[in-house]
């Protein structure tokens, strides 16, 4: 099979998020099966504060573990559709000399490399966190001791990247599911037609972002949940100083921002190299160079301001969940959770001239490619 070991290990995108993932998880879980040994050591006041801070970890695990778990799976389909789309043609002529569906799709398990890549990064950065986050958490309760879990090194490294390999050839088997002569022609699936449809006339840039928000839908998808993540996690971390601790909020701040920027810059990537060609000839029938961005990127604003703020949405309910249901009878003197506006404008403001500066690099980038490189295609 033609793909290699080196293409697994390019996939940061899914590296940076396992990573991201893991690193959560790791010292929250190991927290709670540490503390969970302790239980009966604790007695008194300390005994709800104590059942309060197992209950958090273990929803903290749940919820950014099974949502990051699921933008990776998506991550991993996404990888496989771009490189079975990008390698059509060798694919086609593999298929037309015998190769089976299950003896291509199964060379894709390398794409499981980067999910034990980022998870082992993950793993080791939750330890090196660990002792400053059992001073945190144990504090007016306990010391307690930092201890090994083979258990959870195995769940957390070792099986997620069993489980994304074999997700990996999944999708590339179901999406190998084609004749040879139609890879070999590099023609996408079209069922769907527009007989029988009326349209307003447009124009043509108009037209043109419509076009590729239709033919990338799932960039669309990866622009909206970078800028939900960038909205829910920094907002959540400015608040992380009354109601947990500073270096909480920071570690919160960090994944956040890189979460973001990670699958902003990974869609944009993709989004800006699809449209070479087309920008190219746009150029030459004499497009301005804001005319060509503004068909490119321009459709995908909206998506992005809906991710923020679901986000925002997002984030102010988890903070109530966690108040409320974990240390509203724990902790008397904790403040109550308004909603901060300043935050939310600094916050805003700072995503918005990060997508802004992203889009004008990748539109200056795109106005500097000739047509000429795609001449002899």
């Amino acid at each position: 099979m033609v793909v290699g070991w080196k293409e697994g290990v390019k996939l940061f995108g899914i590296a940076i998020v396992c990573a991201c993932a893991v690193l959560v998880c790791t010292f929250f879980l190991n927290y709670y099966m540490d503390a969970l040994a302790m239980r009966s050591a604790v007695t008194g006041e300390a005994v709800a504060l104590f059942e309060a801070q197992l209950l958090m970890a273990k929803l903290v695990s749940l919820i950014s573990g099974g949502c990051l778990s699921l933008i990776s799976a998506v991550l991993v389909a996404f990888y496989v559709k771009l490189y079975i789309d990008a390698h059509a043609s060798q694919l086609g002529v593999l298929k037309a000399l015998g190769f089976s569906n299950r003896r291509i799709a199964l060379g894709f398990w390398v794409f499981g490399l980067s999910v034990f890549l980022g998870c082992a990064v993950g793993f080791g950065g939750g330890f090196a966190l660990m002792p400053l986050i059992y001073t945190k958490m144990s504090e007016n309760m306990f010391a307690l001791d930092i201890h090994f879990h083979a258990e959870l090194l195995f769940g957390l490294v070792f099986a997620p990247a069993v489980v994304f390999a074999a997700l990996a050839i999944l999708c590339a088997y179901l999406k190998l599911r084609v004749p040879a002569l139609q890879l070999l022609r590099g023609e996408e699936k079209n069922t769907k037609t527009a007989e029988g449809k009326e349209t307003k006339p447009r124009s043509f840039l108009t037209e043109m972002r419509r076009a590729t928000l239709k033919s990338k839908k799932s960039l669309v998808f990866f622009i909206a949940f970078a800028a939900f993540c960038y909205g829910s996690m920094l907002q959540m971390a400015f608040y992380m100083g009354d109601y947990s601790s500073v270096t909480m909020g920071i570690i919160i701040f960090l994944i956040g921002a890189v979460l973001a920027v990670t699958c902003f810059l990974l869609a944009v990537t993709v989004l800006a190299r699809a449209n070479r060609k087309s920008v190219a000839l746009m150029r030459a029938y004499g497009f301005d160079f804001w005319e060509c961005g503004r068909a490119v990127f321009g459709g995908y604003r909206i998506p992005a301001l809906i991710g923020f703020g679901i986000g925002t949405a997002y984030e102010y309910a988890l903070m109530k969940l966690m108040i409320g249901l974990i240390f509203a009878d724990v902790i008397y003197d904790m403040p109550a959770l308004t909603f901060r506006v300043g935050t939310f404008f600094a916050v805003l403001s700072s995503f918005l001239v990060l997508y802004e500066a992203v889009m004008l690099f990748f539109t200056w980038k795109l106005g500097k490619t000739s047509v000429r490189a795609f001449v002899l295609e």
